[in-house]
């Protein structure tokens, strides 16, 4: 009851932030990138808040207890995709923007922005959906299965996360976010020494899983293939060089140089995190012989290995961090939709005010589709795997032509349409229609659709682009067209 009551308590906060911040948000830019407002460690706090979120948390923590010390390989996808990322930072924040469809709309046409849209949508809906169903987990854990069931459960943490999306726009998220990586920060810090002495330290750790018959656990090396390694750090390193949640916060910040010292930054604190996370949750399987409460294993280990401030708190983090996530992955699509639909074919002269309602039906909206989401995924689909699939439709449909809008000049519109039909195409056939991977040899099968989207996307990108012409020398053609008809 104490740990609900802690809850309870942090969302009021939630609450209050949310009601303080709604009277600021007065334009569309305030909703959609806080008023480009953000300071650096503001952005640092709310792009950490948003990136850790139920994929590292449960996710990581999940495949962490199936796979033991391997799990550590697991960010590096994280690391390289915020390094490259935090090269184009400045470029990002100078473009005049708010969404990840408009940059690609600025090279390629309206096509390709609203193919953008579909995907970025499709994909932000699978990841929202499985935030609620990490939140109805922790109400389960702390409830417990005879008082509240699954369904039951999820259904609750999905209203409280729209109810909040619904009200804060970015500027709300932002000072939310603020409090919420200070206390991801805080929390790892503090909890990985505690779990490590009450494990009995590296020895103690070693022992119990030789115990349990869980000798890989313990190994860094030779856990994971080669194919294994690709299909689970690929999907990561996709999806944060061209996550929209991140291109947002840059678009929010104050200035160029803020941007590109805040995702510099970036590149080792959400490293930092992922790490201690992965190797708190290691260090719990060791004391969790039962598969069962591996599934949840953080949710688990706070209640029942730390003293209760610190699992309150460590509590506290995991809500946090799964509203924190659940609210901006809403947030972007129904930003999205306003600015890449509603505002260019539906009401090109809508107010301020107008678009702020239509922004906000819109979280309601696409809430309700995620929370139907959730009820098309079997218990037995963990949260590892859903976060991999998610990532894969995102970042072998919009990264590729994103980075090219970016930085190859000579990428055309026909490639960047190629390319994300192409992306699209191969995700969905490789993991929905069981005759594609029937069909190859035994080590191509065991591929996820990560490598084959992503090479077939970024080819069609490259070798159409290299067959068309680029769209502003189509557009310069035009205009000379009719300055030679009246010359003549």
């Amino acid at each position: 009851m104490v740990y609900l009551v802690c809850i309870i308590a942090y969302l009021m906060l939630l609450g209050g932030i949310a009601l303080w911040k709604t009277g600021d948000v007065q334009t569309q830019s305030d909703f959609a990138v806080a008023g480009r407002s953000l300071s650096p460690w503001m952005m640092v706090c709310t792009m950490l808040a948003v990136w850790v979120g139920t994929g590292s948390i449960v996710g990581n923590a999940e495949q962490t207890y199936e796979s033991g010390m391997a799990a550590m390989l697991l960010p590096i996808g994280t690391f390289a995709g915020m390094v490259l990322l935090s090269l184009i930072a400045s470029r990002v924040r100078s473009i005049d923007a708010s969404t990840v469809p408009e940059i690609i709309e600025q090279r390629f046409g309206p096509a390709t922005r609203n193919l953008a849209m579909v995907s970025l949508v499709i994909a932000y809906m699978v990841i929202v959906s499985y935030q609620f169903n990490a939140g109805g987990a922790v109400l389960e854990v702390i409830v417990g299965k005879s008082i509240l069931t699954a369904r039951y459960a999820t259904m609750i943490a999905a209203a409280f996360i729209i109810t909040y999306a619904a009200l804060a726009g970015l500027m709300s998220l932002a000072w939310m976010d603020l409090v919420t990586g200070s206390v991801i920060m805080l929390t790892m810090v503090i909890a990985f020494p505690v779990f490590w002495f009450k494990a009995g330290g590296l020895s103690g750790i070693e022992t119990a899983f030789l115990a349990d018959a869980r000798d890989s656990h313990i190994s860094l090396w030779g856990v994971y293939s080669p194919v294994q390694l690709v299909n689970f750090i690929l999907p990561v390193f996709l999806l944060v060089l061209g996550d929209a949640n991140q291109y947002q916060r840059i678009f929010a910040s104050r200035s160029e140089k803020g941007a590109r010292t805040a995702v510099t930054m970036m590149i080792f604190i959400a490293f930092a995190i992922e790490l201690l996370i992965i190797g708190c949750a290691w260090i719990a399987s060791s004391m969790t012989p039962d598969p069962e409460n591996g599934k949840y294993i953080l949710i688990y280990a706070a209640r029942h290995y730390l003293a209760l401030p610190l699992g309150c708190l460590f509590m506290v983090t995991v809500v946090a961090i799964i509203i924190s996530t659940a609210n901006s992955f809403l947030h972007v699509p129904a930003t999205s939709v306003v600015n890449d639909l509603y505002l260019p074919y539906i009401n090109p002269n809508a107010s301020e005010k107008q678009q702020i309602r239509v922004s906000r039906l819109l979280v309601v909206v696409f809430g309700i589709v995620a929370y139907m989401v959730t009820l098309l995924y079997s218990e037995s689909t963990g949260f590892f795997r859903k976060a991999l699939y998610a990532f894969t439709i995102y970042g072998a449909c919009i990264t590729p032509s994103l980075v090219a809008a970016l930085i190859w000049k000579r990428a055309t519109r026909q490639g960047a349409i190629a390319s994300i039909c192409c992306g699209a195409i191969v995700t969905l056939a490789w993991n929905e229609v069981s005759v594609v991977k029937d069909s190859l040899p035994a080590g191509l099968a065991e591929l996820d659709a990560v490598l084959p989207a992503i090479t077939l996307s970024v080819t069609m990108l490259i070798v159409v682009s290299l067959i068309t012409r680029p769209l502003d020398t189509i557009m310069s053609v035009e205009k000379q067209q009719p300055e030679e008809r009246s010359n003549e």
